[in-house]
């Protein structure tokens, strides 16, 4: 065993250098200890604010003014930064697939491959998804992506594109399914339509897209929302009659003759309750007492009508409690209901019509006076009913999508393009309604979809895959 006096040096300054020495090492030790556990602690921080590059600014640290030339000082750091993009990241992922064979028995062994959406198919799910969603959720023509993808080296040409929806489109189709089962046994739904070009031989026919909104959240409801899509070439109440034959309930919808048979006892299974929206009869009222608008008009300004003004002032009113009842649960609402929208909805329908006896048919006041009184049950149902809602502002947020995206791609080329608008918009409205990203969403299921049982293929739904990404993330 060695004495630990026999390592020490003879004379007391060398003892002394080594002890500094020691010293030092174990400050650099602990420094270098210290600066790991910083960037491990806000490594999180730093991924959550994107990729940050530092870039420093210098310039010569010797003073060009100084006639010696001093070496300046430095004082501080004065920080700007900027938001950048990079072009899109392109790769190719080779998967190697191994094959064996048994020198006894001769068999061979081989990993299945990998599934695509298309048969032999070279596109990933998250390139799917996005084709699918600019396409669908950003109302990007095929055309254009492949003319962005050409700009960024890839040959993505139309009809390849057109393939790949074409495919994504009979994978998803049980998804679709699901949903539209999800929304026609709800207790209330919401109905609405908007013209969609289709081209037709040597014209465009006024095509329709319909949508259907399951939310239950205003009256307190905890099923999950979504929404349901159909085109048709042309707005016959057949259409309607046809998506609803299975549909039990309630319709808030517009006043479209085409509900009408909807709503008569003779109708199997029964007749719907008619719910009519209260925001497009006052919109009629709003546009005659805009006081606003009619000021920009200048000498072609319209006088204000005080019928209309206090039309608006009255359905203020229902509204401000309907506002105030949101969420809670039927019971609460229809108590409200009852002991106050009830009260406030006598007094419009005697004030509407004396004010009706008051004016001429040429009277601007008299159509949305008359629009009310000749549909008064439909408007005044919702005192009796705590589900029923005051407008369908639902499905109008659920259509302005296509109201919007037609300005860009202009109509629809057949039937089959129309229909595929349809299957699409009601995947990516319900994943919106649920609050999930729908390209995310869009590529985990088209990665995951084909190894699925058809047992548990509503684990795909967009409120199931949120709730379990939830878990996920909790257990982590």
């Amino acid at each position: 065993m060695t004495d630990v006096g026999d390592q020490l040096p003879d004379d007391l300054a060398s003892a002394h250098a080594m002890i500094l020495a020691e010293r030092a090492a174990r400050r650099e030790a602990e420094a270098v200890a210290a600066r790991a556990q910083a960037v491990n602690s806000h490594s999180d921080a730093l991924i959550a604010r994107l990729r940050l590059e530092i870039e420093k600014l210098r310039r010569d640290i010797h003073c060009s003014r100084s006639e010696r030339k001093a070496r300046l000082l430095e004082q501080m750091e004065l920080q700007l930064e900027e938001l950048e993009a990079d072009a899109s990241q392109w790769k190719v992922i080779q998967t190697v697939r191994e094959k064996f064979s048994c020198r006894e028995c001769e068999k061979i062994a081989q990993p299945p491959a990998p599934f695509h959406v298309t048969p032999r198919g070279f596109a990933g799910p998250n390139l799917l998804a996005m084709i699918l969603f600019e396409k669908f959720g950003q109302h990007q023509p095929l055309n254009r992506q492949s003319e962005r993808y050409a700009r960024e080296g890839i040959d993505l040409n139309l009809l390849t594109l057109a393939d790949q929806v074409g495919a994504c489109t009979a994978v998803l189709k049980p998804l679709y399914e699901l949903i539209e089962a999800h929304v026609l046994a709800a207790e209330r739904l919401h109905g609405d339509d908007t013209t969609v070009p289709i081209l037709a031989k040597g014209k465009a026919d006024a095509g329709r897209i319909w949508t259907y909104v399951r939310d239950d959240r205003p009256f307190g409801g905890t099923s999950p929302p979504a929404a349901l899509y159909y085109a048709s070439r042309d707005r016959r109440q057949e259409h309607p009659e046809r998506h609803l034959k299975t549909f039990s309930g309630i319709l808030q919808a517009d006043a479209y003759g085409g509900y009408n048979h909807l709503f008569k006892v003779a109708r199997h299974p029964g007749p719907l309750t008619q719910a009519l929206c209260w925001s497009h009869a006052r919109r009629k009222f709003f546009v005659l007492a805009d006081i606003a608008t009619n000021a920009k008009r200048g000498k072609k300004a319209a006088a204000i009508s005080p019928a209309a003004l206090e039309a608006v002032k009255r359905s203020d009113a229902l509204f401000d409690i309907e506002r105030e009842i949101n969420g809670l649960s039927t019971g609460e609402r229809l108590a409200r209901q009852q002991q106050d929208s009830r009260l406030l909805v006598d007094e419009l329908e005697a004030w509407l019509r004396s004010e009706r006896t008051k004016l001429s048919r040429s009277s601007p006041v008299t159509e949305p006076i008359d629009y009310m009184l000749k549909r008064w049950e439909g408007f005044t149902s919702f005192p009796d009913d705590g589900r029923i809602c005051l407008t369908n502002n639902a499905t109008e947020r659920a259509l302005r999508g296509f109201a919007l995206g037609r300005k860009s791609w202009l109509f629809a080329g057949s039937d089959r393009g129309a229909d595929l608008a349809a299957f699409m918009a009601t995947l990516i409205t319900t994943a919106k309604l649920n609050d999930i990203d729908p390209q995310a969403w869009l590529a985990d299921v088209l990665a995951r979809i084909a190894d699925m049982p058809v047992s548990k293929i509503d684990e795909l739904l967009p409120w199931n895959w949120k709730a379990k990404k939830a878990a996920i993330a909790a257990a982590a």
